[in-house]
């Protein structure tokens, strides 16, 4: 009686021990509120002997993190690709599509219970080189290059047709002013290119979630250049169920990010769509430039002054964090009808592109996980909001 009595404490020890392991979940803490998601690499994915020479991937410490998985698939229940869904790795010529690396991810995701979301489809950076010239190297023409888009995305949304369930259609089509940028897709097609986009995806696979993603959408010129033009869209009937948000943030900054991205989400609202935050993370280091978005092109020189953290983050600025990220889930949970998926970039901070970004070579602290791919106190803090 005795030993049945000890395995009833036991059993009922471990049920509340796996509990208390659910409870430690950010994407259980916030089911009923948002999808959680996270930017994998492929180094999380299966460990590589070497890296794909002229390929471009976000800086990875080791080229075997697969260690990794299990606990990114117990916070995130949804995960894109950082990169090798992007033209130049899944479509490097013309006549020559490449899904390996794809593959290997939206198997391994779906192994563990996640849902894919696809990254991205029509973008003017990490582009092929071909997708814009002929042979001899002319700029194609706007028929040409419809079929080139036609083609792009109609082969890739076949290949995962049932896999991936959503896909960010067109990315970063805007300058901060609200005016659009003068990629190669607008020189050559103009203003067209965003809906025949969505009009392509629609037609390849109508089953699946179309958005547009975009930086900077907290600020007021940015938000309504890409809403303007989006609008009239919309009451048209274009194929779209949400907007991204990607929240690259900053601690030095002077804007006020908690009241302009509640402003966005609820703009965004009023044109019946859903927001996404689609590529969160926060820099804790010295921005004397003020500088904002994401940008890739642009850089700044590094100085020892712009890298102030090499060996640790102190405590205090740590808390900083924290503190930020709690009020930034506060508001969100304010307008979580709005909100269809929060989603952070880069797992640790060891693979976080903001290493790199704008300042090349300095020791960021921007994910939600530390270097040892330990949660940091923000996790549990952001759980504590919605326990009860």
């Amino acid at each position: 009686m005795k030993k049945i009595l000890s395995l009833a404490l036991v059993a009922v020890v471990c049920l509340g021990c796996k509990e208390t392991a659910e409870v430690q979940s950010l994407q259980e803490a916030y089911k009923d509120y948002w999808r959680t998601g996270v930017s994998v690499n492929q180094w999380e994915v299966q460990a590589e002997d070497s890296v794909k020479e002229g390929i471009s991937y976000s800086g990875a410490v080791s080229l075997d993190q697969t260690a990794d998985y299990p606990l990114i698939a117990q916070h995130f229940g949804w995960v894109v690709p950082e990169n090798c869904m992007k033209c130049e790795v899944i479509h490097p010529e013309e006549d020559r599509y490449d899904f390996t690396l794809a593959d290997q991810l939206v198997e391994k995701a779906l192994a563990n219970g996640q849902q894919v979301i696809g990254h991205c489809l029509i973008w003017h950076a990490q582009c092929a080189p071909w997708f814009f010239v002929d042979k001899e190297g002319n700029q194609v023409t706007a028929e040409v290059l419809k079929q080139r888009m036609h083609d792009h995305i109609f082969t890739i949304l076949d290949h995962f047709r049932g896999k991936v369930v959503g896909w960010d259609v067109v990315n970063e089509a805007f300058n901060d002013d609200g005016t659009l940028r003068q990629s190669k897709f607008y020189e050559i097609l103009g203003e067209e290119f965003i809906p025949l986009a969505f009009q392509y995806a629609h037609e390849a696979d109508s089953t699946v979630e179309l958005y547009y993603n975009e930086y900077s959408m907290n600020k007021p010129a940015k938000l309504k250049g890409v809403l303007d033009f989006f609008r009239p869209l919309v009451a048209e009937g274009l194929p779209i169920q949400g907007i991204g948000m990607q929240g690259h943030l900053m601690l030095d900054t002077e804007d006020d990010y908690i009241s302009q991205y509640e402003h966005s989400i609820q703009q965004i609202a009023a044109l019946g769509l859903k927001t996404q935050f689609t590529e969160l993370d926060l820099s804790v280091l010295p921005n004397p430039y003020n500088f904002g978005g994401a940008n890739i092109a642009a850089n700044f020189e590094y100085r020892e002054e712009l890298d102030p953290y090499r060996d640790s983050l102190p405590a205090e600025m740590q808390e900083k964090a924290d503190a930020f990220w709690v009020d930034f889930y506060k508001m969100l949970i304010r307008n979580h009808e709005h909100v269809l998926r929060v989603n952070f970039w880069c797992f640790n901070d060891a693979n976080s592109w903001r290493n790199d970004w704008p300042v090349k070579g300095r020791t960021e602290y921007a994910t939600l996980f530390d270097r040892q791919s330990q949660p940091k106190p923000t996790v549990q803090k952001l759980i504590d909001l919605v326990k009860e």
